[in-house]
């Protein structure tokens, strides 16, 4: 798990946010993902950004993924209210390879990765507001990973507040020959 600070600037995160949010804002918040592991939560995918918005995503992806790394198109677009949460999952190989980045918009929030066969053993992340972060490898496959609950929200002993988050998902392409550790 790779965490990069102030990954974008304050400029960048409104553009970002200017482009996502007509869309995204006409969606209502549904209570229960399909695998039951978002709540509170609206979501889409997009393939096409204006010209200034495109080249956040190109470094995006220039950090996450080599240049021989084939990676999903369609960008993911995740808008978690205030008082929603992700529960601990472990994203299908079906539909993500074997690195995930997210772009962190709008807030700070607590990600907490727990060992799939110990959940005792856990660390928690703290992505601040328009931070990147690349989980791939061990804690891709061997981990869970969640976005804490406000009224569980703490990184350090500091009580982490989220508001509406918004994040910014790219994924490379499932390898259909990989299976899951």
């Amino acid at each position: 798990m790779q965490i990069f600070p102030n990954f974008i600037t304050i400029e960048e995160e409104i553009s970002l946010t200017e482009e996502i949010d007509p869309y995204i804002k006409k969606l209502r918040y549904e209570q229960s993902h399909w695998d039951d592991a978002i709540h509170n939560y609206r979501e889409t995918e997009k393939s096409k950004w204006n010209e200034k918005n495109i080249k956040i995503i190109d470094k995006i992806r220039k950090k996450a993924f080599s240049k021989e790394m084939s990676h999903i198109p369609l960008i993911h677009i995740l808008d978690l209210a205030s008082e929603g949460w992700i529960k601990p999952h472990v994203d299908s190989i079906k539909f993500c390879g074997e690195i995930i980045a997210g772009l962190s918009l709008l807030t700070d929030s607590v990600m907490r990765l727990k060992m799939v066969d110990n959940e005792s053993l856990y660390k928690d992340f703290l992505l601040s507001r328009r931070s990147l972060y690349i989980m791939s490898g061990i804690a891709r496959y061997n981990y869970t990973h969640e976005i804490l609950k406000n009224k569980e929200s703490f990184f350090k002993g500091q009580y982490i507040l989220k508001d509406r988050r918004i994040s910014i998902i790219c994924r490379s392409q499932p390898n259909h020959n990989c299976k899951q550790y």
